[in-house]
C-alpha cells in the first residue's frame, strides 16, 4: 500500500550551495543523497546551484541510484541553462532508470519582454525529446506565489508537474488562498507543494509554526488528492542545526508510514 512517505521529495543542491548566504550562517558538508536519507525522504530533485554540479554527471547520478525517484534539472538556479542540458539528462536517463523528470528552476521571470526562460515553443521541442528507453521523462517546473498573475498560462499547459513555492514566510498565512489561484492558472497539471525550511525572502529562520502550517495542509491535499507530493528544501541546510529542519524531520518519521 502506498505510503505518505512515497510522496515526499528534497530539493538538492551540491553541499556548501547556501552557506553565508540568505543570512545563513555556518558550513553544509551534506551532500543531496544524504540529506535525503537524514530528512527520510526517498525522491529527490537536483537542481544545479552556481553551475554545479558539473557535467559529466554520470559519477554524481550513481550515488543517487538507490533513491526511488530522482528529477535532474535542465534549468539551474537562477533560470540558467545551455543548448546541451537536455541531451545530458536524456543520457543520465537512459543509464539510470531511476531518473523520472527534468526540473526548471527560476524558470518565470517579472518581465513583459521574456517572461520565461523558454518560449511555449521551445517547451514543445523539449518535450519531443523526454522519451528515453521506452518511457517518457515528466516535465516539472518552479512557479512562485508572486508570479500568480503572470501570462504563464500556456507555458504551464507543457508542463506534467508544477511545484508552487512561497518566497516569504509570512505569505504562508495566505497559503489556502493562493493554492486555490495556483489551481485555477494550471487546472490541468499535477501539481507538487514546495515547502521551503528556511525563510529565503526574508533571511531569516522559517518559523516552526508556520513549518508545521504548510506541512499538515500539504498532507491534507495529498490525501485530498489536490496535489501528488510535497518537497522540502534544501539539502545544503540539513545539518546546519535549523530548529525547522528538525520538525521536519521529526514530522516526516511520525507521518511517513501512514497509508496514503
Amino acid at each position: 500500500m502506498p505510503t505518505v512517505r512515497d510522496h515526499f521529495w528534497l530539493w538538492g543542491h551540491e553541499a556548501g550551495s547556501h552557506d553565508k548566504g540568505y543570512g545563513i550562517s555556518g558550513t553544509s558538508r551534506m551532500t543531496p543523497a544524504e540529506g535525503a536519507f537524514y530528512l527520510g525522504t526517498p525522491n529527490l530533485i537536483i537542481v544545479r546551484y552556481n553551475d554545479l554540479p558539473a557535467p559529466p554527471y554520470d559519477q554524481y547520478a550513481l550515488a543517487l541510484s538507490p533513491l526511488r525517484r530522482v528529477v535532474w534539472s535542465i534549468v539551474g538556479a537562477g533560470g540558467r541553462t545551455d543548448s546541451e542540458e537536455v541531451g545530458r539528462a536524456r543520457a543520465l536517463a537512459a543509464r539510470f532508470p531511476n531518473i523520472t523528470g527534468v526540473m526548471m528552476d527560476d524558470f518565470f521571470k517579472h518581465d513583459p519582454t521574456h517572461v520565461a526562460v523558454h518560449t511555449p515553443e521551445s517547451l514543445q521541442a523539449i518535450r519531443d525529446q523526454l522519451t528515453v528507453s521506452g518511457r517518457t521523462l515528466d516535465l516539472w517546473v518552479v512557479l512562485y506565489q508572486q508570479q500568480l498573475d503572470l501570462p504563464v498560462s500556456a507555458h504551464l499547459q507543457l508542463c506534467d508537474v508544477v511545484t508552487f513555492w512561497t518566497w516569504w514566510a509570512e505569505r504562508l498565512e495566505q497559503l489556502e488562498q493562493n493554492f486555490a489561484q495556483f489551481e485555477r492558472l494550471a487546472p490541468t497539471s499535477r501539481k507538487v507543494l514546495g515547502c521551503y525550511m528556511w525563510d529565503y525572502g526574508n533571511r531569516k529562520p522559517m518559523p516552526v509554526a508556520l513549518m508545521e502550517h504548510q506541512c499538515q495542509l500539504g498532507l491534507r491535499w495529498l490525501r485530498e488528492g489536490r496535489i501528488e507530493g510535497m518537497i522540502f528544501l534544501a539539502s545544503c541546510i540539513c545539518d546546519m542545526g535549523l530548529e525547522t529542519v528538525e520538525w521536519t524531520r521529526e514530522w516526516v518519521r511520525a507521518v511517513g508510514d501512514e497509508p496514503c
